[in-house]
């Protein structure tokens, strides 16, 4: 056993699946504006934002003054402590303003995903009780405006903060970003306004009545059993999953992060913008949404010494046709998490991008999100193929299906206890219990631990399917074809891909005398359910094989797919 992991703090339980983090360094009791106005202060002058593609560059000082402009304004609508303010939109500076503004004021962020259609926008909003949103114009395909209007007709004879909607019951205050006016909404910059109107004055004291471990945002995570799960997270999750993340990188003001990754889910939010803000180092964005071309240029122009991203964006930057002009010499490490890294590429990463102290992550949005990573100091062949070792504070355990832990080696489900673990799905106590155990969040992946601490996750208790970093569950999926007419039964599930790690496939069976075409059934879902989640291959079967109890085989479906496609296992053991 190498001495490495107890200086780590990882303690296995003799000869059991059982690890506990380091407790060296306490946590802190800081929110989320009280992490920030801590760096503003240390730092005021040091670059701090850059948002390439909307022109944007401040330091510290000027991003808190920023927010707080905006949050005063929030405050000046009526927004208090406790209301849901949902943002919609992809990486623009807007967003990151809205992070921490409605954290100045503990308002709650509701996050929602910009590939997301009428359908699930309207369950978001109606699920958290949405107050208020903050939303882009649009999206490439996506009208998000459009959307609201055509969820809110009632938008076009309201005053701005007005709403009243029957779909939307309660939704009152629709802000839009960009200078363009539409009926009913407010802009962006009308709220900044009404900040400066009110001033900044009243701020210390509403951010000074929070506690660290109130709500502070929800993300809604895909539900096996229909519809998203609203995973609730508190100041106290998110501040010290992004403390110890940044110490896992060596973070600190010296440093420059690279930042394609989305900002709607905890990858951006947590582990760049906060791991960012808890240690002074600069925030780049190269774009609204990910490009390989932008990211490299940012990565070089910028001279960043760390970068984010998936495998499928790592894979895409290197096979970029001008990967070569690029000066990548300043970068040293990032994160790479979403879905297992295929060994040659982490190779490249370390060899032709200079990350030798690349890490790689894996968490769950439900654990905010981090809860094992690997350092800089471990060797190539522990980062790819396992998850790294267990994070400070935290505990882990693999269970066989009485919850009893297992021997070292062996498979079973991942637990997860301590300060991350959430405060629970939102408005939805019996999916909490199912998911929480005595403080032990039931991770639903199986995942062995080995003699020095370090793990590796070999698959799911259920059927989720990682496409591209983004997790899928097929029962949301099936939940929504059911809606169409001809349909009598469907199973989705996933099958290899070498680009995206797993592709979405779904057998339907046609109601008798249907007749139906594949491109009738992905036109269906495009402008409800998002991109990612529209299967690929659909086929259509007069039965699906059942067990004799009436149970789909999905695995027999899946072997058969990967046989007609002549498609390999992508994923690693």
């Amino acid at each position: 056993m190498v001495d490495a992991g107890a200086s780590l703090g990882v303690a296995p339980r003799e000869g059991l699946s059982h690890v506990r983090g380091a407790t060296d360094t306490p946590l802190s009791t800081a929110t989320i504006a009280q992490l920030l106005a801590q760096t503003a202060t240390r730092w005021p002058q040091r670059p701090a934002v850059v948002f390439r593609e909307q022109g944007v560059r401040w330091t510290w000082a000027q991003f808190q003054a920023e927010v707080d402009r905006f949050a005063a304004g929030l405050a000046a609508l009526g927004l208090r402590p406790g209301d849901r303010l949902g943002i919609w939109s992809p990486n623009r500076v807007e967003w990151l303003v809205t992070q921490f503004a409605t954290a100045r004021i503990g308002v709650i962020l509701v996050n929602i995903n910009p590939a997301y259609r009428l359908a699930e926008l309207e369950y978001a909003l109606n699920a958290s009780g949405c107050r208020a949103i903050v939303s882009a114009r649009q999206l490439r395909s996506s009208d998000y405006l459009g959307m609201l209007q055509a969820l809110a007709p009632e938008l076009a004879g309201c005053a701005p903060g007005r709403l009243k909607a029957s779909r939307l019951p309660g939704l009152e205050i629709v802000i839009r970003m960009g200078e363009e006016r539409t009926p009913g909404m407010l802009n962006y910059d009308d709220v900044l306004a009404r900040g400066d109107a009110a001033g900044t004055a009243g701020l210390d004291a509403l951010d000074a009545a929070l506690d660290c471990h109130d709500a502070i945002n929800i993300q809604f995570t895909s539900g096996t059993t229909g519809n998203p799960k609203g995973a609730t997270l508190t100041h106290h999750n998110v501040v010290n999953n992004a403390r110890c993340v940044a110490q896992a990188m060596n973070f600190s003001e010296q440093d420059s992060l690279c930042i394609p990754v989305p900002l709607y889910h905890c990858f951006g939010m947590v582990l760049a913008v906060l791991a960012c803000v808890s240690t002074g180092a600069q925030m780049v964005f190269p774009g609204e949404v990910f490009d390989a071309g932008a990211t490299l240029a940012a990565a070089a122009e910028e001279a960043c010494t760390a970068l984010h991203g998936v495998p499928t964006m790592f894979i895409a930057e290197l096979d970029h046709p001008d990967f070569a002009r690029f000066d990548l010499g300043r970068l040293r490490t990032g994160i790479m998490a979403g879905s297992p890294c295929p060994i040659e590429t982490m190779k490249r990463v370390v060899s032709q991008m200079h990350m030798r102290e690349i890490t790689i992550a894996y968490g769950m949005t439900e654990t905010s999100p981090v809860s094992f990573q690997s350092s800089a100091q471990d060797d190539l062949a522990h980062r790819v193929s396992t998850v790294g070792r267990i994070q400070p504070h935290l505990e882990a355990k693999v269970v066989d299906g009485t919850g009893q832990t297992v021997p070292v080696g062996e498979k079973g489900e991942l637990w997860v206890r301590g300060y991350s673990v959430m405060k629970g799905y939102w408005g939805d106590a019996e999916k909490t219990r199912l998911a929480v155990t005595d403080g032990w969040m039931r991770t639903g992946d199986l995942a062995t631990l080995d003699a020095d601490g370090y793990c590796n996750i070999v698959g799911r208790v259920k059927d989720m399917l990682i496409r591209g970093g983004e997790n899928i569950y097929p029962r949301e999926i099936e939940e929504f074809l059911f809606r169409h007419p001809k349909v009598q039964s469907v199973q989705v599930f996933g099958v290899p891909d070498p680009k995206y790690g797993e592709e979405v496939c779904a057998w339907i069976v046609l109601k008798p005398g249907e007749m139906a075409v594949e491109d009738e059934i992905r036109a269906f879902c495009r402008e409800q359910i998002a991109h990612y989640k529209v299967p690929r291959y659909i086929r259509f079967v007069p039965e699906l094989p059942m067990t004799v109890t009436g149970k789909a085989q999905k695995f027999v479906m899946r072997q058969r797919m990967i046989e007609e496609l002549g498609l390999g296992e992508s994923r690693t053991a």
